[in-house]
């Protein structure tokens, strides 16, 4: 028992110099998360006002704001949703090496997803998983995809699953670069800036 916490005592002290020597460097640590797998979904990261797609009648309306950003060394990627609606979410991304996939977390008021998964063959970012309706207490099979365009905009899709294998879409919005937008007076006119 002596040994036992001899051993824990030295360990413990061993980790508190450790920590205190992290703590006292000027330097910052080198990025711990570069290349692949980490930079799978880099294609997402920037400041976005969200569209739903274009009709042949009329452009698609403004569905909201999105910034996402690549922090903790490269290792996490955040997302800050705010709708036109006023209604918002965040989601957490990491590439998970203990079971070798992307995994996003997403929780709003009402809404929590839980996913799984990776780049296609057409480099689109796939998660698919469950999501859990707060306020009903249901759970439905949800796919979610990320595809990167020519344009540098981002194609965000959701369906839905019924268990059975059958999906439905229930989601779609246009990712455009906010410093690029075109319709980017709208967008602040509409979240009233």
């Amino acid at each position: 028992m002596i040994f036992a916490r001899t051993v824990l005592v030295a360990a413990s002290l061993g980790l508190a110099g450790t920590v205190s020597a992290l703590a006292q460097s000027t330097t910052p640590p080198p990025d711990a998360c570069v290349g692949a797998p980490w930079d799978a979904f880099d294609f997402w990261v920037g400041d976005w006002n969200v569209y739903a797609p274009d009709t042949d009648e009329a452009p698609g309306p403004y569905l909201g704001h999105n910034r996402i950003e690549r922090i903790n060394g490269g290792c996490l990627v955040t997302e800050h949703w705010v709708g036109a609606s006023g209604n918002a979410g965040d989601s957490i991304n990491v590439h998970d090496p203990l079971i070798g996939a992307w995994r996003q977390v997403w929780m709003s008021n009402g809404w929590y997803i839980d996913y799984t998964g990776g780049l296609d063959a057409a480099g689109a970012m796939v998660l698919t998983g469950e999501a859990y309706t707060v306020q009903t207490e249901t759970r439905a099979p949800l796919r979610g995809s990320w595809t990167p365009n020519a344009d540098g905009s981002v194609t965000q899709q959701f369906d839905q699953g019924d268990g059975e294998g059958n999906w439905q879409t229930v989601f779609i919005g246009i990712y455009v670069p906010k410093a690029d937008d075109p319709r980017a007076d709208e967008a602040a006119a509409a979240r009233g800036e």
